[in-house]
């Protein structure tokens, strides 16, 4: 029972957002969404959320609408943090979303005296960086990161942002997510729908999935049990190769022979450094960039959940088997993939 307490859901509108904001509504929170004006409301249609639009620019502004959503001596009980960059022209734009705007969020709660009881902050697993490559030591939350990516570096900043202000915090570093409504692996569905697919580099790859729906519950299962000041690693508790996630692909797209094409490290990282420059020259952040070869580069994404499992009971549901099927109906249902 959650009493009806409050919950502000801070960049509801991107794909991992609306699922954190049903699984609010689901569980009976009174439930408000934080977005920019701009922001799409497709998938936040539920007549029970409450808008708040910011403009992460501005701390002062934030801090006043902060101000006049509640009233005086009210506030949300647990806000979680999901507002987030990962694809930028420059670095400085990446530490400012990513950073500069979580360190605004928390000075304008600190002005507006509205610090919730528990702020839980989406981080990721690229703010710890390459890690064990030889051994594939799965990452544990008391290794030190060592973000090599622009993306990674910016998480790991706004994580000490986070942990040095006073608020009482709960960081999750996420592994891949996916699931209905993602853009990113919707692309490499569609490339083995094509019959095609790519990986990179000739050593053995370790890669992990979490389903949006396990991430939505996982959220929620944090605030409610366990304590503040913790930071933790989620990820469906198994590692998969690329050979068995394009095996599961295939036969849940009624594929029955896709060949895998295997691109050497140093000619993705020439497409990803022309890509990168063609996309500055055109104001857009590029899908191949040298941000993205360092993680595709990466081979060892195995993570230790232990700690979340006795923290607050993590337990993924949806294996990545179910998964992919549950994301490839919604593709077709929406006409993203042929019937």
């Amino acid at each position: 029972m959650n009493d009806n307490k409050k919950v502000l859901v801070v960049g509801a509108g991107g794909f991992t957002g609306g699922f954190i904001v049903d699984e609010a509504l689901r569980r009976g929170y009174q439930v408000w969404a934080g977005i920019r004006h701009t922001t799409s409301r497709e998938y936040l249609a539920d007549t029970r959320i409450n808008f708040i639009e910011f403009d992460f620019n501005n701390r002062d502004s934030i801090a006043q609408t902060l101000e006049k959503e509640l009233p005086d001596g009210e506030k949300w009980d647990y806000i979680v943090y999901n507002l987030g960059a990962t694809k930028c022209l420059r670095y400085s734009d990446f530490s400012r979303i990513n950073c500069d705007y979580l360190r605004y969020f928390l000075e304008a709660l600190r002005m507006a005296d509205k610090t919730p009881e528990k702020f839980l902050f989406i981080s990721s697993l690229s703010a710890m960086g390459p890690g064990d490559e030889k051994g594939y030591t799965p990452f544990r939350e008391d290794m030190v990161p060592m973000p090599n990516t622009r993306y990674g570096t910016s998480k790991h900043k706004a994580e000490l942002e986070l942990q040095l202000s006073g608020i009482p915090y709960i960081i999750f570093r996420a592994t891949g997510i996916y699931g209905p409504r993602d853009k990113d692996y919707f692309l490499m569905f569609k490339s083995i729908q094509n019959g095609f697919d790519f990986s990179v580099g000739l050593r053995p790859q370790r890669l992990t999935f979490l389903y949006v729906e396990d991430l939505a519950r996982a959220i929620f299962d944090a605030l409610e049990k366990s304590p503040v000041g913790e930071v933790y690693n989620v990820s469906e508790p198994r590692y998969y190769s690329q050979k068995e996630f394009r095996r599961l692909s295939a036969r849940e797209l009624g594929k029955k022979f896709v060949l895998p094409m295997c691109m050497p490290l140093w000619g993705v990282k020439a497409v990803s450094y022309i890509a990168e420059k063609i996309g500055v020259m055109r104001g857009k952040p590029s899908t191949l960039n040298s941000d993205k070869y360092r993680i595709m580069k990466q081979r060892n994404w195995d993570v230790d959940v232990s700690k979340a499992q006795k923290g607050f009971g993590f337990a993924p549901r949806v294996d990545l088997e179910e998964g992919i099927k549950e994301s490839v109906a919604w593709y077709r249902r929406q006409g993203w993939l042929g019937k």
